[in-house]
C-alpha cells in the first residue's frame, strides 16, 4: 500500500483536492442559490435537489470543458509550435521519427502492445491522448450547453417568459459568456507558463528546466 501511494501520489493528490473543491463548490453554490431564492421570495431547496439542478450542472461542466480544451490545445500546440527557452516546448517541432517515438523496429520489449501492432491500431494509439481529451471536452461542452439551456429556461419561466430552444440558446450571450470567460483564463495561464518557465525555475519539478540550465535551453531535457 505504501508503495502504491508513493507511486501514485501525484494523481491521488489532485484527486483529493478536486473532490474537496467540488464539495466546497456544492455547498457554496447551494448557499448562493438559496440566497437568490430568498431574495426573490421563493422557497429554498435542499442540498440534494441543488446537486440535481441545472444550475449546479452548468457551473461544473463549464469549468470541465475549458480545462480539457486547454490541455487538448496545449498537447497539439506543442507538436507544431516552438517557444525557444521553454521546457514546455519541444526542442524541435513535428511528430518525430519512428526512432524517436520508439515505433516499428524501434519498439522495446515492454512497449505498449498497440505501439507494436502497426497499422490502424498504432495510428490510433499515437493520437490516443488527443482523442480522449478532445472527446471529454466535447462531451463536457455539450453537457454545459444542455444544463445552461435548462437553467436559463427555468429563469425565463419564473419571469413569465417563453422558453427558448436549445439551438437558440447556443447563440445566446449567456452560453458564450460562460464559455469565453473560462477559455480566456485557461489560455492566459498556459501561455504564461510557457513564457515564464524560460527564465524562472522550480528545483525538482518536471515542468521546469534544471536550475543551472541556460535560459536558451529548450525542452524538458534541453536542446
Amino acid at each position: 500500500m505504501r508503495t502504491f501511494l508513493r507511486n501514485n501520489s501525484l494523481s491521488l493528490f489532485f484527486l483529493l483536492i478536486f473532490l474537496a473543491a467540488l464539495i466546497g463548490q456544492a455547498f457554496a453554490g447551494w448557499a448562493q442559490f438559496n440566497d437568490s431564492q430568498s431574495a426573490s421570495g421563493m422557497a429554498e431547496i435542499s442540498l440534494g435537489r441543488y446537486l440535481r439542478s441545472a444550475d449546479f450542472a452548468v457551473d461544473v461542466t463549464e469549468n470541465w470543458q475549458s480545462e480539457y480544451l486547454q490541455f487538448l490545445l496545449y498537447i497539439l500546440a506543442t507538436v507544431f509550435f516552438i517557444q525557444k527557452g521553454s521546457p514546455e516546448s519541444p526542442a524541435h517541432g513535428g511528430l518525430g521519427t519512428d526512432k524517436e517515438q520508439k515505433l516499428g523496429r524501434y519498439t522495446q520489449d515492454d512497449s505498449p502492445a498497440w505501439a507494436k501492432a502497426g497499422g490502424v491500431r498504432t495510428s490510433i494509439f499515437s493520437w490516443s491522448l488527443t482523442i480522449v481529451m478532445g472527446t471529454i471536452f466535447l462531451v463536457s461542452w455539450l453537457a454545459q450547453s444542455i444544463a445552461g439551456w435548462a437553467a436559463i429556461n427555468e429563469t425565463r419561466l419564473q419571469d413569465r417568459l417563453d422558453a427558448i430552444s436549445w439551438g437558440s440558446y447556443l447563440t445566446n450571450p449567456d452560453f458564450w459568456a460562460r464559455t469565453l470567460q473560462n477559455w480566456q483564463s485557461e489560455f492566459l495561464a498556459v501561455g504564461s507558463m510557457a513564457a515564464l518557465a524560460i527564465y524562472l525555475r522550480q528545483r525538482g519539478s518536471a515542468e521546469s528546466k534544471a536550475v543551472g540550465e541556460p535560459h536558451s535551453s529548450t525542452g524538458a531535457e534541453g536542446g
